[in-house]
């Protein structure tokens, strides 16, 4: 992926290093816990953590924890602001052309544990974004575990992380995100994550928009890079990452889509640039 020529974003707050207001620093045996149980019962781990320990500071205040020693401007930095300052040029352009206005998130890089709007985000979440304050976090030790645990490395497959997350915010200021929490505070638990599923491939198709424009507007894709991000997109799929926790598939407990939807739609929005092919809701899935 030729990302080094990429304008560099000014939104990416680094919290790695940092300790939370009363000394916590996230992760232990208690969160992995909770993520297997939530996996198991094929709910988002996100909903069991939510609030967990979020305290009343500000979110992102705190003190840097003893050994932290983070380089504030390393390489992943680089590349995260690289990949995020493309998302906003490609994404400025789409909601330019149609008469909106985007308004460009931010992404926080923390380590362990860090507060946000949504609650308490914990490295064993994953990426995720937040609509409360607008930011996609992520712990970059997440891409760790996608190369060794999920099998999917190659800087296109960490890029296509970020761009999914981007397509959540995408989905906010559309009031996509907004209409899916109010109808699945209606639904049945089956058919809300029927919706939630919907949500996560139209992001996922999101992901592939992006791709396809900022390869076109800059050489950006190169042999291999493809298959990196649809390596990516299989290895997350609910069917995938519930055989391997607990060794069966329950569809009715999906939240994100099977591995073969989420490849689809990323490969859609791949081949379209078109966020108008990215419409999850009323398409068969």
């Amino acid at each position: 992926m030729r990302w080094q020529d990429l304008r560099r974003s000014d939104n990416v707050e680094d919290r790695r290093g940092l300790r939370l207001p009363g000394g916590a620093v996230g992760g232990g045996l208690g969160l992995v816990v909770v993520v297997i149980i939530a996996l198991v019962a094929g709910v988002d781990p996100r909903q069991l953590l939510q609030g967990v320990g979020a305290g009343t500071g500000t979110p992102g205040a705190g003190t840097p924890a003893a050994g932290a020693g983070t380089a504030q401007n390393d390489s992943m930095r680089d590349f995260v602001s690289a990949v995020l300052g493309s998302t906003e040029e490609t994404w400025n352009e789409v909601f330019r052309a149609s008469g909106g206005a985007y308004r460009d998130p931010t992404l926080v890089m923390y380590s362990g544990a860090t507060e946000s709007a949504c609650g308490l985000g914990q490295a064993a979440m994953g990426p995720f974004y937040c609509p409360n304050d607008e930011r996609v976090y992520i712990d970059l030790s997440f891409y760790d575990e996608l190369r060794s645990r999920f099998q999917a490395p190659g800087d296109f497959a960490q890029a296509y992380v970020i761009a999914h997350e981007v397509g959540h915010h995408v989905q906010k200021l559309l009031g996509v995100e907004d209409q899916v929490r109010r109808l699945r505070s209606r639904q049945s638990e089956e058919e809300a994550n029927a919706t939630s599923v919907r949500l996560e491939l139209q992001a996922d198709c999101y992901a592939g928009v992006w791709a396809r424009r900022a390869d076109a507007a800059k050489p950006l894709l190169e042999s291999g890079d493809v298959e990196e991000g649809l390596a990516a997109a299989a290895a997350v799929g609910d069917d995938r990452l519930q055989r391997q926790t607990q060794g069966t598939v329950m569809p009715e407990t999906f939240t994100h889509g099977t591995s073969e939807q989420r490849v689809r739609w990323f490969r859609r929005g791949l081949d379209s640039g078109d966020p108008g092919r990215c419409d999850t809701f009323n398409s068969t899935l």
